[in-house]
């Protein structure tokens, strides 16, 4: 991610920042994709990697920068987005839009009493009030805002209901001056004295009521027990896959591979040829290796459809609330592993890219479940478009060899786990996770954040691609590739059993992850080869942009041992599997 940011349109001059604070699973995402214009920017909060996104919001007849600051449980700074949240609120903001949960009043108004603390102008919304009901708990607005001294709006962001009043509330406060409030002292203060202050306001605001649950809270409940969640979260796990393997198996081989067969590859050839260009570098465009021919092939059609696919599943399964479900229903078998289950969040982010997986381990509690998750990603899963890669590749042979791929990486995950937990000194700690409530996305939220991190891939991925596939057509073209085949007989040919065009897959690998599969394309694979080939590639050295994040986030020495752990693992297990099976099917022929 870095520093960059990535920006839609250039935003106008505002009259001010207001932030939008509020804990984990509250709405916030929800409530800022109401409030904000088209206007959006995604950035990292400066020095750190903790992002957060800016838009633009109407109060009244100004337009305000609407921040949504990280979602945090408290301000007492001992966690990178409690950082950034106290580092926003030091800057001295127009005003705090304060999300507080209906459903859990007690932690939203401690943390309420912490923003108040540093005597901007807050207001508060009082967000999933539908939610409070069905668990039986109904919050009383007007008395909140009695005890808390600030204008307190109900709302159910998902619907819309609410934001009008909450603009009128944000409008007056801020042509207001704030006044100290009664809490300011206690805000200060830390543990059970700040935490008493809530209980009791929250038991003066809050009665129960007969509890209404629906029938995703029962089904929320039914997901975070061994039965039926388990089956479920078998059948969620394989549909979700099914709609990505499947999905992205269709619109290759229907729509993208016809459309750059048919016509993009034979449009630029008309276009390059009579232009009467060297040779080299004419076949450097358009030739085997051409960049407007394997680049449109490799990026478009065997990399892209995928990755398409599997964000729009996972981010799904992140705003419904099923990814903290599953890692409840996992924690045991994650603990066998030697971390806790909330780190399976984490090992899904790394399908999508190992980088933003990397930096979400920041919320695993101990240095020693950082790098063991760390590890892990880097070692065994692969990325959404390197998994594309393989499913396109490996589909044309048998179904069977992705099974094989897919069993000898977890092989290899389990090992690298063991392996890690007795090497990395420390410990872990239990399992501590908030499960949000089981919902529908709210479209907008939803589809604003697909198109932010499409975007973003597109932005991040598609020039070191680019760049993997310049350097190929080079490497072809002017006789390298020979040269360095030659080279690296011993362990191309010799140890991993495969011919010696299979060095671009290991340069290439270097750039990006997926680019150690595309090469293998051009190539006569026996289905011994293509499983070597695919077991390398799979467990080969994390790409640059990962490498480059692990030295950022734990030092070039770590960087390093775990880019010659990964590579070293790569050949050898390869190497191993070639020599294995060559010498079975010898016996049994």
């Amino acid at each position: 991610m870095g520093q960059a940011r990535l920006t839609e349109t250039k935003a106008p001059a505002t009259a001010g920042t207001i932030l939008l604070i509020g804990p984990p699973n509250v709405g916030k995402s929800v409530l800022f994709t109401r409030l904000s214009g088209v206007h959006a920017i995604s950035s990292n909060y400066t020095g750190t990697t903790v992002s957060y996104l800016e838009g633009t919001c109407r109060v009244g007849d100004k337009t305000y920068t609407l921040v949504d600051v990280p979602g945090t449980y408290a301000l007492q700074a001992t966690s990178p987005a409690e950082e950034v949240a106290v580092s926003f609120l030091r800057q001295g903001p127009a005003a705090a839009l304060l999300v507080l949960s209906a459903a859990d009043l007690e932690g939203s108004v401690k943390l309420a009493l912490e923003v108040m603390a540093y005597q901007v102008p807050v207001v508060c919304a009082l967000n999933l009030m539908d939610v409070a009901e069905r668990k039986g708990i109904k919050v009383n607005p007007e008395t909140l805002e009695r005890e808390l001294g600030v204008r307190v709006v109900p709302t159910v962001a998902v619907k819309g209901l609410g934001l009008e009043a909450l603009r009128k509330a944000l409008d007056a406060a801020l042509s207001e001056k704030p006044a100290v409030t009664s809490y300011f002292d206690q805000g200060r203060q830390a543990g059970e004295a700040l935490w008493e202050q809530a209980r009791r306001i929250a038991e003066k605001a809050a009665v129960r009521i007969q509890a209404r649950p629906n029938k995703l809270d029962r089904l929320g409940e039914a997901m975070l027990r061994p039965w039926p969640g388990i089956p479920l979260a078998a059948l969620v796990l394989a549909l979700s896959l099914a709609v990505v393997a499947g999905g992205g198996e269709l619109l290759r081989t229907r729509l993208l591979e016809p459309l750059v067969h048919t016509v993009l590859v034979p449009l630029f050839e008309r276009a390059i040829r009579p232009l009467g260009l060297h040779p080299l570098l004419e076949n450097i465009l358009i030739g085997e290796y051409g960049i407007f021919r394997v680049g449109f092939e490799w990026i478009l059609a065997l990399v892209l459809p995928y990755v398409i696919l599997f964000q729009v599943q996972f981010a799904f399964l992140e705003d419904a609330g099923v990814l903290p479900r599953l890692a409840v229903l996992f924690d045991g078998v994650m603990r066998r592993l030697g971390v806790q289950g909330g780190s399976l969040i984490q090992m899904f982010l790394g399908f999508g890219c190992a980088v933003p997986a990397i930096i979400a381990t920041r919320a695993c509690t101990t240095k020693k479940e950082r790098l063991m998750v760390t590890a892990m990603i880097c070692f065994a899963i692969p990325c959404t478009s390197q998994t594309g890669a393989m499913l396109s590749l490996l589909s044309r042979y048998s179904p069977w060899l992705v099974v094989a791929v897919a069993a000898t990486g977890l092989m290899v995950l389990i090992l690298v786990a063991h392996v890690a937990q007795k090497v990395i000194p420390g410990q872990v700690e239990p399992l501590v996770l908030e499960v949000p409530n089981l919902l529908m996305p709210e479209p907008r939220a939803y589809f604003k954040k697909l198109r932010v991190r499409i975007r973003q891939f597109l932005l991040e991925a598609e020039g070191p691609m680019l760049l993997a596939v310049f350097l190929a057509a080079v490497l072809a073209e002017s006789g390298l590739l020979e040269r360095l085949g030659s080279l690296l007989r011993p362990i191309v040919s010799d140890w991993l059993g495969l011919p010696e065009g299979a060095v671009m897959s290991l340069i290439l690998g270097i750039i990006r992850r997926e680019m150690s599969v595309a090469p293998l394309m051009a190539l006569e694979l026996s289905p011994l080869q293509m499983y070597v080939g695919a077991v390398v590639s799979l467990l080969y050295l994390p790409c640059l942009s990962v490498f480059g994040i692990v030295a950022k986030e734990f030092g070039v020495k770590t960087a390093v041992a775990i880019s010659a752990g990964a590579t070293a693992t790569a050949l050898f297990v390869g190497g191993a599997l070639n020599h294995i099976l060559t010498l079975l099917a010898r016996l049994l022929a």
